[in-house]
Parts: C-alpha cells; sequence; structure tokens
C-alpha cells in the first residue's frame, strides 16, 4: 500500500500504531489492519472495526474500509497503472 494512506479512526483520528489491540469472536488477538480485518485464525471476516480505547481510542465502531485514508487516491493510481500495462483490444 502506498505510504500516503493512512489508518485512522474515522470518528476521533486515533491513528493505527501497529498494536494488536482486535480480538476476535474465536479468541484469536491480533492486529486487524495486518489482514486487511480477517482473522489469522478462523478467517472470518470482520466489516466493521471497533476504535480500540487502551491506546486512547474512543471505542466507536466504524466500517472498516472507512479508516483508510487516501486509499482512493491509491487505488486510482493503481489501475490507472495496471490499465497502461494492459495491450491495447
Amino acid at each position: 500500500m502506498a505510504k500516503d494512506v493512512e489508518i485512522k479512526c474515522p470518528k476521533c483520528d486515533w491513528a493505527h500504531d501497529g498494536g494488536e489491540h482486535w480480538w476476535c469472536e474465536c479468541g484469536h488477538r491480533w492486529d486487524t489492519f495486518e489482514t486487511a480485518a480477517r482473522c489469522p485464525n478462523c478467517k472470518k471476516q470482520w466489516e466493521v472495526t471497533q476504535c480500540p480505547t487502551d491506546p486512547g481510542g474512543c471505542g466507536e465502531i466504524s466500517p472498516h474500509l472507512d479508516w483508510y485514508r487516501g486509499l482512493d487516491d491509491w487505488l486510482r493510481e493503481e489501475l490507472e497503472r495496471i490499465l497502461q500495462t494492459q495491450p491495447a483490444e
């Protein structure tokens, strides 16, 4: 992912710190942003992410994709790059 994509809570702007703050229903603890919100233990795909309160977040729940700031620009650039490498039909 591009360097200019930031991961922050959409409700309080708490910035992702790389910690393992998230627990799955199966009991596994991990960093949800390492796996795009898929539990590495049971493979459950989470659509929402709760902001962790332990490191100073707000505890609110938001759609996982809403945490990625600048993702739209990165995706647009990647799609343009891919299209430029494809042969013309």
